[in-house]
């Protein structure tokens, strides 16, 4: 008889209206290339703590914003770590997994980041701008998001769970994705307007450091990872954001070879996890 083939759990919403994305096609066209490998089912996001304890593994996709679902999503967690349920992405990831402190963090430590404080009294230490973004800390999928100018900013208090950041003035935004600490692609978006219109990028060795450091500073052994960045006018590359829940990939915008390449990375990645 052969042996049983691992059990996964794939939570994605295939529903969720994300602008400029299709998550159910890239969704519906990843599990049929893992299912070679794995015997897998889909599941919505918030029947996830009920289902999982059939499964070897849980693997979190597409699974949209946590805010439309906290409840539902701090219970999976609860379960997922009353079970011994393996999740992949692991859930103790420093990005977005686990809101946006880790923004204040690499501010604090002067890395390349776009400039981020939370309280009243340290919007002093932004640099000047015309414009800030002010953000919920919680927030997702640019939710919550204004732009206001600084004399607006006094009235902010310090318990609003609110993000300030100066507006900055890019040629361009530009993101990598790994599995592990694998570099797989990168694509980028030419108009500043259009985010989600991507095309393949070809990063230079520099660009690659850059990215590698925040994969370095995440420290999760396995999973997917988008490292999202502006390239600024001046040439200069700053982190917008480290995508390690839930990242959408647009594998629809790289070519036929590339997609392959990183189902099969994908897969020996949740082999490894699961051996781990």
């Amino acid at each position: 008889m052969p042996a049983a083939r691992p059990r996964l759990l794939y939570v994605t919403d295939l529903a969720y209206p994300a602008r400029g994305r299709r998550y159910c096609d890239e969704d519906i066209g990843l599990t049929a290339r893992l299912r070679d490998s794995f015997d897998l089912a889909l599941c919505h996001p918030r029947d996830a703590a009920a289902l999982m304890a059939g499964f070897d593994a849980v693997v979190v996709r597409n699974s949209g914003p946590v805010l439309h679902h906290r409840e539902a999503h701090e219970e999976f967690r609860e379960r997922a770590a009353a079970l011994g349920t393996r999740v992949y992405n692991p859930l103790h990831g420093r990005g977005d997994m686990a809101g946006k402190q880790y923004l204040l963090d690499l501010t604090a430590e002067g890395r390349p980041v776009i400039p981020t404080v939370d309280r009243p009294e340290d919007l002093p230490l932004l640099p000047e701008a015309e414009l800030y973004a002010v953000k919920p800390k919680a927030g997702a999928d640019s939710i919550g998001l204004r732009f206001v100018p600084y004399a607006d900013l006094a009235g902010l208090a310090a318990d609003d769970g609110l993000l300030v950041q100066p507006r900055v003035d890019f040629a361009y935004e530009v993101s990598f994705y790994f599995v592990d600490d694998d570099f797989q692609y990168a694509l980028y978006a030419p108009d500043p307007g259009r985010r989600w219109d991507l095309e393949p990028y070809e990063p230079t060795p520099a660009d690659l450091d850059f990215a590698r450091g925040f994969i370095d500073w995440n420290t999760l052994d396995h999973g997917i990872q988008r490292v999202d960045a502006c390239r600024t006018r001046g040439g200069a590359l700053l982190l917008v954001e480290l995508e390690d829940l839930n990242p959408y990939l647009s594998l629809d915008r790289v070519p036929d070879e590339v997609r392959e390449r990183f189902a099969a990375r994908l897969t020996r990645s949740l082999h490894a996890f699961l051996e781990a």
